[in-house]
């Protein structure tokens, strides 16, 4: 009965998709002023999580293997963002950045609040409130 509740692979999945987004929104501050650097980003989680499928994903031993997720654990894969470049080449705008951190950040604590709640609702149903 509660062996496949998709609640929580939501909640994993956009808690994993936030981190991972983060850590590249944090390499795209710390190379703001890197000459030739190009803001990098990942695809929304309402967007990656559209393009899911009901099966899940093999997981591959080694890069290559049967195309599955890299041991690494990255499920998302990073894309050069097209934007405003400066003079030095450079197109990280540190603004941009600390909005979109802040979208992350909301991100997370709504996969938090999604599965916290949905503990909640399942101890309820097992009299244990």
């Amino acid at each position: 009965m509660f062996s496949d509740l998709n609640v929580f692979k939501v909640a994993y999945a956009m808690a994993t998709h936030a981190g991972q987004r983060q850590a590249v929104i944090s390499r795209n501050m710390a190379n703001a002023d890197t000459p030739g650097y190009r803001a990098r980003d990942i695809e929304p989680f309402s967007k990656a999580f559209e393009n899911t499928s009901s099966t899940p994903a093999m997981v591959a031993t080694r890069p290559g293997h049967l195309n599955g997720v890299g041991a690494d654990g990255r499920l998302w894969a990073e894309q050069v963002r097209a934007g405003a470049v400066d003079p030095n080449g450079n197109g990280v705008s540190l603004e941009e950045e600390m909005l979109k951190a802040v979208e992350v950040k909301r991100q997370h604590d709504r996969a938090l609040a999604i599965y916290k709640s949905s503990i909640g609702i399942l101890r309820t149903s097992l009299g244990k409130a």
